[in-house]
């Protein structure tokens, strides 16, 4: 293989629905290996995933529970002792329903590493994509179906401005962490941001997406993100999602479709060609319908779909009104 080996870390949980679009994206944005962590599937997941596996490029381990620090802490110590991790000259954890978005060139990672030459760590910034009013839950890809997102200068909450980080795996750091990597630098780290050294999020009232933002499309489809809440998080065993979470990332001030800009070339069709594949996406999909089905016959969940209904995009604070609730900030 020529150039540097790039790899992704995920870790999953029944998201059989999503996991081609955010495969055929990844790998034409230039990831060249992915090592993905299936966490106690019921849709079939765990199964694409050996298929997958099967067909190169990728690298499923299991990490079954019960986990002490929850699934997500679990899989990535295990990462850090694989061989793919250590093969690896470039190295980013993500989340599937995370999309890198690169501005510059022809949108790839080669691109914005030439862009920025001598860059150690690139924190991307997200930039949250709200729901925009989509009820149904629809087999067709996340990144054209939410268009809507947050300004591109966003002043609260800060939690909507957490960053990942695409990371040179030459030692610099001791251990992987789930926005940045954790521990001492060993020697000398070059970031595209240095104000991002030592944090986990962008400084609000800024435009942090010039040369790379990372679409987040948290929340997706109403019924979808039911059936997200009754998953939980992948950082913690037991919580799980509510109004909160909907209400901080449902940001539809500005359309951005800038992503599709990326030519995504056979990387979608291949995947789309190989028929068992498609039988596993299929059925994951059919799941979830099911899933949400089952869940409506619940009072809990009915009533979180009613107040998702009932609850408009979420209105972006001006400064002053941000800095109302800063004031407030200890230290």
């Amino acid at each position: 293989m020529s150039g540097p080996r790039i790899l992704a870390i995920t870790c999953v949980k029944n998201e059989g629905a999503f996991l081609l679009e955010w495969l055929a994206h990844h790998r034409a944005v230039g990831f060249t290996d992915f090592l993905v962590f299936s966490n106690d599937c019921e849709d079939g997941t765990d199964a694409m995933l050996d298929h997958l596996a099967a067909r190169g490029g990728l690298t499923h381990v299991r990490n079954p529970g019960p986990w002490e620090e929850g699934p997500q802490w679990a899989a990535l110590k295990a990462a850090e002792k694989h061989p793919a991790f250590r093969a690896a000259d470039w190295v980013m954890v993500l989340d599937v329903d995370e999309f890198v978005n690169i501005h510059t060139g022809d949108r790839t990672l080669a691109a914005l590493m030439a862009a920025a030459p001598g860059v150690d760590a690139f924190a991307m910034t997200w930039r949250m994509f709200g729901n925009a009013g989509v009820v149904a839950f629809d087999d067709r890809p996340v990144t054209q179906t939410f268009t809507r997102a947050a300004p591109r200068v966003l002043h609260w909450p800060w939690r909507a401005l957490m960053v990942k980080t695409l990371f040179r795996n030459d030692g610099r750091f001791r251990k992987l962490g789930v926005h940045r990597p954790r521990g001492a630098a060993e020697r000398p780290v070059v970031w595209n941001d240095p104000g991002l050294a030592e944090r986990l999020f962008s400084e609000p009232g800024r435009d942090h997406y010039g040369l790379v933002q990372l679409n987040h499309y948290a929340l997706g489809a109403m019924e979808s993100y039911i059936v997200k809440c009754d998953r939980g998080r992948a950082n913690r065993a037991a919580a799980s999602f509510d109004m909160s979470y909907w209400c901080d990332r449902n940001f539809c001030d500005e359309t951005d479709d800038s992503i599709l800009a990326l030519n995504l070339g056979t990387s979608l069709a291949e995947l789309r060609a190989d028929a068992a594949l498609m039988a596993l996406h299929r059925a994951a999909v059919d799941w979830r319908h099911t899933r949400f089905q089952s869940l409506m016959a619940e009072e809990p969940w009915r009533a979180l779909f009613g107040r998702l209904l009932m609850t408009p995009p979420a209105r972006s604070l001006t400064a002053d009104q941000a800095a109302l609730i800063r004031r407030y900030r200890r230290g």
